[in-house]
């Protein structure tokens, strides 16, 4: 229950309000927002994931499925009840899923789409009024290395994570101007169950997969536990990021992040210049164009003429 308003929430004071909390990045992200004393929603499917940061006392736990719009709705009206506003809304609810396009399961596609791309949405355009309201706030939207480089075992998974690097993009335009900042983060792979517990995968197996999403599909699975990143580091830097209030527009995290990341930027300028005679061809000529522009201006010069005689 929401309770009064907590009057001990100062104007400086940053509240946070966290999805997906039960584990991986959105649990130490909480954990770490509490222990520095940051009024902080954290929240879960299932509560009882989370007893351990609903006994902070700075923390409102509460439930929520991202993709029950009144889940949402009730959780966004008792977070601002209670702290009277949120600042930074992180959306790190997700979950993924592996198979070869080929192999996907459309109802499972549908599935992590509803949780990744439109539960994330959703939240967006429940905390933006608020937001919009005070000419300030932070919206952290956890995307992945998967949003800028597409890998095998994994295209839905990419496809959700490339929708969100769009949203974003576009929000960020339409809201900085209002006081509002935007950050994608963009991990690659970190010590959380994400590829152990929260990714399921296809039933169906085409064996002219097996090289390559198979391949793909059991590395990531055997590697779980194992990788190189860090979650208590990264969520100091998504922290510090917000904090700064300057926060970047993407937020690369990992080592493998940042040379996927520029390798693909590397691609894409190769790519793009050895087809740049093509890209430009593609345009009216130069000269037909300046003539297409100097008769629509003499037509809308005779026109406004007429309509003066």
């Amino acid at each position: 229950m929401a309770g009064k308003k907590d009057k001990s929430v100062t104007d400086e004071e940053l509240v946070w309000f966290i999805t997906g909390c039960s584990t991986g990045f959105g649990h130490e992200l909480a954990k770490q927002t509490l222990e520095l004393g940051y009024p902080t929603v954290v929240t879960a499917r299932d509560v009882d994931d989370i007893k351990d940061l609903a006994a902070n006392p700075h923390a409102l736990a509460l439930k929520l499925d991202v993709t029950n719009r009144g889940h949402a709705e009730k959780a966004v009206k008792t977070a601002e009840d209670k702290f009277g506003r949120i600042d930074v809304l992180v959306n790190n609810a997700g979950i993924g899923y592996f198979a070869a396009i080929e192999e996907s399961e459309e109802d499972e596609v549908r599935k992590m789409f509803e949780v990744n791309v439109f539960g994330l949405s959703r939240m967006i355009h429940l905390t933006l009024p608020g937001m919009r309201k005070r000419h300030s706030g932070c919206i952290v939207n956890i995307a992945s290395i998967a949003g800028i480089c597409s890998m095998p075992s994994l295209g839905y998974y990419n496809a959700t994570k490339f929708a969100v690097e769009g949203l974003s993009g576009a929000l960020e335009k339409e809201v900085e101007p209002l006081g509002i900042s935007v950050m994608v983060v963009e991990p690659s792979g970190f010590r959380t169950d994400w590829a152990g517990r929260s990714a399921d995968e296809s039933k169906n197996r085409i064996s002219d997969y097996n090289a390559t999403a198979g391949a793909a599909r059991k590395h990531l699975r055997a590697i779980s536990g194992k990788q190189e990143g860090d979650p208590v580091r990264a969520a100091k830097a998504i922290i510090e990021a917000v904090e700064s209030g300057s926060p970047p527009h993407h937020l690369l995290l990992g080592n493998q992040a940042y040379e996927g990341a520029t390798a693909k930027l590397k691609e894409l300028q190769q790519e793009f210049k050895a087809g740049e005679k093509i890209a430009r061809g593609a345009d009216y000529p130069p000269a037909e164009t300046k003539l297409k522009k100097r008769a629509a201006s003499l037509y809308s010069v005779d026109k406004l003429k007429k309509r003066r005689a």
